[in-house]
């Protein structure tokens, strides 16, 4: 017997699985056109997507990876670059990181776990949703203008049961386009700069939310708050000459949202709505100054499956009266949308978007004066996942 417990150790190490072995590959390309029955081609939507208006065609819209894997009993990571990412409208499909971060279990369950990295921020159910579970093709101007790709560098604390832990994964695995898991608490500090921006002072930005999914006879209803405080500092690259601002290009960015969803089993309903205060232009005195902002949206949506295609029509409707801290000069917006939608699975590695949106959007900087443009088109998206 004691002759061979060496070859049964040995036997044991051998079949144990080397970390590299817990890693997983997965990801999606999406490609779009936003052309069809287009009635003004001066309607741009720069955040939504570059592609929008004039000069617009086919266009790669995401093409991502995703490498991920618990490499320990309480260390997982996440990796996510982006191949598609497009630094002006002449400099397309560069790569760049989306997310570079690790989760440290405290608890033997994970159930208090540090993500520590570049991350989405808990803020906005539809930020933290991945654009791969999302209906809508782009996500809605008021929510999303808190940050640009929703994502910054910084270190985040998430509280989840076991059990509501299992429910995030599941709503994401039987396709009810779920966020994820981002705790049932979450509280964190970051730069405030958005993803792939270097700080620009020394006073990071506080991010903190609470939500709660719970079944309600067949229904799965989940409402959530959150909100975010901090300075953000306008960078010098998104100025025009000749707009004025405070000395050191500092400004309070502050907002308090509220979200309630109703997954689809089959009617679904997802409606967000935050207020504020940030950086915004001021086409009356050529300024950047903090201005209030207010804005959401509700939608409605349906699952049907139908000989093993899954089908989800939607409609949403948004408001937005606000800036984008991140475009040129803080630009100032107010937006009116509705579009009407209809996600068709045909099978589980693709998907096809229709979207015809009727938009109503003033956007102005120090250049774009008295810019009111409204106009209708059709969108379409083919995605692959895999």
């Amino acid at each position: 017997m004691l002759q061979a417990q060496p070859a049964q150790v040995d036997s044991a190490l051998a079949t144990e699985k080397k970390w590299y072995e817990y890693i997983n590959l997965r990801g999606y390309v999406q490609v779009r056109y936003n052309r069809l029955l287009e009635t003004n081609p001066k309607l741009k939507c720069e955040q939504c997507d570059r592609s929008w208006g004039e000069g617009g065609g086919f266009s790669l819209r995401r093409a991502r990876l995703v490498f991920s894997g618990q490499i320990g009993k309480r260390i997982f990571f996440y990796f996510q670059p982006d191949f598609a990412s497009s630094v002006s409208n002449e400099k397309l499909h560069f790569g760049q990181i989306r997310d570079a971060y690790f989760d440290i279990g405290i608890d033997a369950k994970n159930e208090f776990r540090f993500r520590i990295g570049q991350s989405k921020i808990p803020y906005g159910f539809e930020n933290m949703q991945s654009s791969q579970n999302r209906l809508p093709l782009d996500r809605s101007d008021g929510i999303n203008s808190a940050f640009s790709n929703e994502r910054d560098l910084g270190v985040f604390f998430y509280w989840a049961p076991a059990a509501k832990r299992e429910l995030f994964a599941q709503l994401i695995k039987e396709g009810l386009k779920g966020s994820g898991d981002y705790g049932i608490f979450a509280f964190g500090a970051f730069n405030g700069q958005t993803s792939n921006k270097p700080e620009l002072n020394n006073e990071p930005h506080l991010v903190t939310r609470i939500t709660y999914p719970f079944a309600a006879g067949d229904q799965i209803i989940e409402p959530g708050i959150q909100a975010y405080t901090g300075q953000f500092v306008i960078p010098s690259d998104q100025l025009s000459d000749g707009t004025r601002l405070t000395q050191n290009r500092s400004y309070t960015d502050q907002r308090l949202a509220a979200s309630f969803i109703m997954y689809p089993k089959p009617w679904g309903i997802q409606a967000e709505y935050n207020i504020g205060r940030g950086p915004e232009f001021d086409k009356q005195s050529d300024s950047i100054v903090v201005k209030k902002l207010q804005g959401g949206y509700l939608m409605l949506s349906y699952r049907a499956t139908i000989k093993n295609q899954v089908f989800l029509p939607f409609a949403r409707v948004q408001y937005y009266e606000g800036a984008k801290k991140f475009e040129l000069d803080a630009r100032s917006y107010k937006v009116n949308d509705v579009e009407f939608g209809l996600e068709w699975q045909p099978f589980r590695q693709f998907e096809l978007i229709a979207t015809y949106a009727i938009s109503s959007r003033r956007f102005e900087d120090y250049t774009l004066r008295d810019n009111f443009q409204k106009g209708n088109l059709l969108r379409l998206q083919a995605q692959v996942n895999f």
